[in-house]
């Protein structure tokens, strides 16, 4: 409805989308973080089938072997999955999130946002029944995150020298 608003037809939107991504680099940033947010909402809430239990298996998922004992990459992919948000989320707004970049800003910020948005999901996942709810999850998103804190604050220290 924007677009049909604002411009007459899609090739205008389109050349002038393509504009303010050669000339912003906040639109390029913007655009990166909102692509990273997409895949990860397709991967935990989209493209989910529907559970009849979606508390079966609260305390499962630690290690890389299923029930089954089959290897599996789960605990490794809901370590790495938060940790490019929150690299690009610091990235883009980091002059919102801090008035100077140190350590424990980082550490904080990025322990609080990859918790809370860890939580979300599984509480989407919890009450649309897309998923199942496990603590793991929330723990090794947090990790994630907060690695992804760690590596933003390390290419910064090492930018600005």
């Amino acid at each position: 409805m924007f677009v049909y608003m604002m411009y007459p037809n899609i090739k205008s939107a389109a050349v002038q989308w393509i504009n303010w991504f050669k000339e912003s680099v906040f639109f390029r940033k913007l655009f990166l973080l909102v692509f990273v947010t997409v895949i990860i909402l397709f991967r935990t809430l989209l493209n989910r089938d529907m559970w009849a239990n979606p508390l079966s298996d609260i305390m499962g998922g630690w290690t890389l072997h299923d029930k089954d004992g089959e290897l599996t990459t789960e605990a490794i992919e809901n370590f790495f999955m938060l940790a490019p948000f929150v690299f690009l989320l610091f990235w883009t707004y980091k002059d919102k999130l801090f008035k100077r970049v140190r350590l424990k800003g980082v550490l904080v910020c990025s322990f609080g946002s990859a918790f809370f948005c860890s939580l979300s999901i599984e509480f989407l996942q919890l009450l649309l029944r897309l998923g199942t709810f496990q603590l793991s999850d929330i723990v090794y998103n947090t990790l994630g995150g907060i690695t992804g804190g760690l590596v933003y604050w390390f290419f910064y220290r090492l930018l600005r020298k």
